[in-house]
Parts: structure tokens; C-alpha cells; sequence
């Protein structure tokens, strides 16, 4: 998940988006309530509903919208005008055609210019690109809120996870050591309503005496997700748990929420470069394996620049501390030599998968050439 506000908190023009659909429409419900004037009565909230079907409907919607900014409440006053839960927003047939477009050039003129006096008005929207005009201009007059769901393709998500994890524990009064953040960030892959589902189980089960939570307790209560079992793939690989592997494998194969590739990609090259790469690290300066994977940042920092540039970067560029600190743990497993010969394997094995060899049978041999002699 991603949250982010434009500077204008004090903007009367309030915008809620992202595909994190739960949590937009929670924030969006919300801040309906604080905007609403109290002493408008029935009038005080002009409620427009975005979901549509087709582009025409999507342009009526829109022109109701602009007349309903443009027309003052009943006996004066002050007045909510919310567009909900628009659908024809994002990179679809209706919002790229010519009819929802030119509706919206109309909505951003009004918009731009100013409202009138005591005129408020919110957007909330779950199928939002950012890439088009409107969603361009919006970020010039609108305090705008964002929230997606968890990218877990895109390195240092795990970390974004957890933070998550850990805000959402303390709403209802749990505790988490390291080990069982971790879990539950990665089995739940970073989904705000499969979080706060789980706290509420983990909760109920451990009553209202012991509220800190370990990784037994994780392990017992959450199932794993097909992202989990990704993620522990790698983990298993890097501690040279052949059997663990084998067994992931075929819980990936059972539940068909992953393919082999993405496997590949997601769990098994990442996993084989950063502990090549930190193995490097950590014999050209002498470190030693963290402790918790989280403290690995801080030795990080100590190198010089010219030591790390080379390591795995996040999309914002810093570097992917915790996944390489995952590695520094495991990396003693491994020679130089045997983590070479293991890079050329995993390439040999993607060469295989993309060329259409049977891809279980690929992902078999290749865990089973990566495990201890």
C-alpha cells in the first residue's frame, strides 16, 4: 500500500483513489462525514454514484457533477458534492473515449477556477490513471490520498508490509516480535483487509492476557498465500532447505496462484543475485551475518558509496536493505564458487522456461542442483 497527500489540506476540492477499493472507500466514507456541513440537513450532501457501464453514462454523471458544484445549497448554507466511487477513471474503453473525455475537460475547468463560496467537493475513485489529463491536473487543486494494494513483484515490499503489519497491530492492541511481523506481513502479502482479518483471529485466540504475538502463533493461525509461499521459496533456497523447496513447489503447483515464471523471477533470481552479491560484500569487509535481517541497513551504511552501487536498488533507488539482509544471513551456506555455478544454473533453468520445457519438471531439478552437495 502507498498513501500519499498533496499540500493543499485545506483544500475544499478533496480527492480519495488508489485500487486498494476497502480502504478508499473506509478514507472516502470518512472524510464524507467531516465534510458534510452539520447544518445542512438533507441538503448539506449532493451524493453523485460513479459506477458506470459505458461512456455515456460516464459523461451524464460527470455533468451532473459540474451542476451540482455549480448550484448553491437550498436557503444558502454550505453543501458536500461527492463524486463516489468512479469507475471511468483509469485505462478502460469508457475513459478513454472521446465522450468521458470531453465531460472531464469540463469537470477540470470548473475545478481549476475555484468553487464558489461554501461549495465542497470529493472524489473517490478505485480504477484511477495517472497518466491522463485530469489525473494530472487533479494534484494542482485537490489534497489528494492514494492508496494501493502492495506491489509484491517490486523489490523492498516486505518492508512496506511490515509497517503496515505493525500500525495495524497497534489499532488493536496486539504486539508482534520480529520473527511474527515478518510472517504475517509475508503471508498475508501486504492486503490491508487480509491483515486486519488475521490480527482480529490472532486476537480472539490469544485473549485479552497474553497480547504479543509470535511466529507459533502465525504459523498456526494463517494460511499461506500463493505470495507467501513465493516468498518462502527463496528463504528455503537460501537456507538450503531442499525439502522445504520441494514442498513449496508443490503447494504453488496445487493452488495455481503462481506461475512457474513469475516464480522464477520473483523468488529464485532475486534470491541467487543478493546472495552472490552480498557474499562478495561481506568477504571484501569482513561483516558478519546480522542478527535480524532489518539491521543489515545500518552496516550497509557504514561502507563507502562505491561498495554498495552496485547492490539491488528499490524503485525510489535506495537499496533493498532488508531482502540483502535476509541474504546476509544465509550467505555463510554458500562458497563464491558454489554461488557462481548456482547463477549459471538458475539461468540455464529461465532459458528452459521460456523456451516451453515442462515447467514443474524445470523447477524441480533446478532446487535440487541448488540445494547442499
Amino acid at each position: 500500500m502507498a498513501v500519499k497527500a498533496s499540500s493543499k489540506a485545506s483544500s475544499p476540492i478533496q480527492a480519495v483513489l488508489g485500487s486498494d477499493d476497502a480502504e478508499v472507500k473506509r478514507v472516502a466514507r470518512e472524510l464524507a462525514n467531516r465534510m458534510t456541513p452539520a447544518s445542512g440537513g438533507d441538503f448539506a450532501c449532493d451524493t453523485i454514484e460513479g459506477q458506470v457501464s459505458n461512456a455515456s453514462e460516464a459523461a451524464t454523471r460527470v455533468h451532473q457533477t459540474v451542476e451540482a458544484l455549480q448550484t448553491f445549497p437550498f436557503f444558502g448554507g454550505e453543501k458536500l458534492v461527492w463524486l463516489k466511487n468512479a469507475n471511468f477513471l483509469g485505462d478502460t474503453v469508457t475513459s478513454k473515449a472521446s465522450e468521458t473525455l470531453e465531460a472531464l475537460v469540463g469537470l477540470q475547468q470548473l475545478l481549476e477556477k475555484g468553487l464558489p463560496e461554501g461549495i465542497r467537493f470529493l472524489l473517490s475513485a478505485t480504477e484511477f490513471d495517472k497518466r491522463r489529463a485530469f489525473s494530472k491536473a487533479l494534484v494542482g487543486f485537490a489534497t489528494v490520498q492514494t492508496f494501493d494494494h502492495m506491489d509484491t513483484s517490486r523489490a523492498g515490499w516486505e518492508e512496506k508490509a511490515m509497517v503496515l503489519v505493525r500500525e495495524q497491530a497497534e489499532l488493536v492492541g496486539l504486539r508482534l516480535d520480529g520473527a511474527a511481523l515478518e510472517l504475517l506481513a509475508v503471508r498475508t502479502g501486504g492486503e490491508r483487509r487480509t491483515i486486519l482479518s488475521e490480527l482480529e483471529k490472532i486476537s480472539l485466540y490469544l485473549g485479552d492476557s497474553a497480547r504479543t504475538v509470535t511466529a507459533a502463533d502465525v504459523h498456526l493461525l494463517v494460511p499461506m498465500s500463493g505470495t507467501a509461499a513465493v516468498f518462502e521459496l527463496g528463504n528455503a533456497l537460501a537456507a538450503r532447505n531442499t525439502a522445504g523447496a520441494l514442498a513449496l513447489l508443490e503447494l504453488l503447483e496445487r493452488q495455481k496462484d503462481d506461475s512457474p515464471i513469475k516464480s522464477m523471477l520473483v523468488a529464485i533470481i532475486p534470491t541467487f543475485r543478493n546472495l552472490l552479491a552480498v557474499k562478495e560484500l561481506m568477504e571484501a569487509h569482513r561483516l558478519s551475518p546480522p542478527r535480524e535481517a532489518f539491521f543489515f541497513g545500518k552496516t550497509l551504511e557504514k561502507l563507502p558509496p562505491q561498495a554498495t552501487e552496485h547492490l539491488p536498488r528499490k524503485k525510489d533507488g535506495g537499496i533493498n536493505a532488508y531482502s540483502l539482509g535476509i541474504a546476509a544471513q544465509h550467505a555463510h551456506r554458500f562458497t563464491l564458487r558454489e554461488l557462481r555455478a548456482a547463477q549459471k544454473s538458475v539461468l540455464e533453468a529461465n532459458i528452459a522456461l521460456v523456451s516451453g520445457e515442462d515447467p514443474h519438471g524445470v523447477l524441480q531439478q533446478l532446487v535440487i542442483r541448488l540445494g547442499p552437495a
